[in-house]
């Protein structure tokens, strides 16, 4: 039987991320009793001490057994901490040595949505890809460069470390996990009870392209807004940089340090999301939307869009449309 230490942290945690795994991998014992095998996991909250935490959050959770209760566990799931990070590391840092000390004696672990922040903080995430909510890549990056973010993905898994994208995307790692630990027919029946697409891996089609400027080069956030403006025009980097008064080979180097964008991802980037929105209403067809923010050639603009976002523009409509169609 596996040992499955689900924490719970001070602070606003995520009681859905608690609940829903619990109940899920609950559902694999109870699966396994049906079909006359013994129970798969020990699942227990466990927490810095037994003390309900009502610091934030809807509800407090009673963890069953302190981190000193448990001496020897084969999986630590970290739930989302929503609190600011100064704060979650500060009530919560004597989980840090307990979860490394742990995964140096053969656990895995697993954060899920921005749980991946606290364990990055551990330094367990350092030249490993993960992932985390898309809406917080880019403080993640900044924070944590050491780390290998593919934000795109809603699961990863590298030497024992498992993270998970935003908010539901938890309910895929577990189904992933589930799979690892009990098989594709268990996997399987799991996703169809809970109704889960087993095969959903990324969360490229729920990003929402904003544009990263928390940083403070004025030069890059002119050349910026530049291009979120025209970005239906056609624009020369070379044009872009004779304005800036820079070498290329400079402007290109500041502007992806600061955006963690090539000049051409970043246009690229602004015209999909642009097309995103139109195609969301609906109103117009796929060529109209493509001609609008500024291609001309239907192939160029699908291949784009599908690498931005994982669909091609017509499924994409077809999904995200408020004017549904019969």
């Amino acid at each position: 039987m596996k040992h499955i230490s689900i924490l719970i942290p001070k602070g606003h945690v995520s009681v859905v991320n608690v609940a829903g795994t619990h109940q899920m991998l609950t559902w694999v014992n109870e699966f396994y009793k049906e079909t006359g095998r013994d129970p798969l996991f020990q699942i227990q909250l466990v927490g810095l001490d037994r003390e309900a935490d009502a610091s934030g959050g809807l509800f407090a959770t009673k963890p069953e057994v302190s981190i000193k209760d448990v001496t020897k566990t084969d999986l630590i799931i970290i739930p989302a901490i929503h609190d600011d990070f100064e704060t979650v590391v500060k009530r919560n840092k004597d989980f840090m040595p307990w979860i490394v000390g742990h995964y140096k004696e053969g656990a895995e672990v697993v954060s899920l949505c921005v749980s991946s922040f606290f364990l990055a903080a551990t330094g367990l995430l350092d030249g490993k890809p993960c992932s985390t909510h898309w809406q917080f890549a880019n403080v993640f990056k900044e924070n944590f460069p050491k780390a290998i973010l593919t934000d795109e993905r809603i699961v990863t898994d590298a030497d024992g470390i498992y993270t998970s994208g935003g908010a539901y995307a938890f309910t895929n790692l577990v189904i992933y996990l589930i799979e690892k630990y009990a098989g594709r027919e268990t996997a399987v029946m799991a996703a169809k009870g809970f109704m889960i697409d087993i095969e959903r891996s990324s969360q490229s089609p729920f990003m929402v392209f904003s544009g990263q400027k928390n940083h403070k080069d004025d030069m890059v956030l002119k050349a910026q807004e530049y291009i979120e403006k025209n970005y239906q025009n056609k624009i020369s980097v070379n044009d872009l940089c004779e304005d800036m008064a820079l070498s290329r080979r400079t402007f290109e180097r500041r502007f992806k340090n600061a955006t963690s964008n090539t000049v051409l991802e970043y246009l690229q980037r602004v015209k999909i999301e642009a097309a995103k929105k139109e195609l969301e209403k609906g109103r117009k067809t796929v060529n109209e939307v493509m001609y609008e923010v500024g291609y001309n050639d239907a192939k160029a603009f699908r291949d784009v869009f599908r690498k931005v976002t994982s669909m091609s523009p017509l499924q994409y409509q077809k999904k995200y449309s408020i004017i549904q169609t019969a």
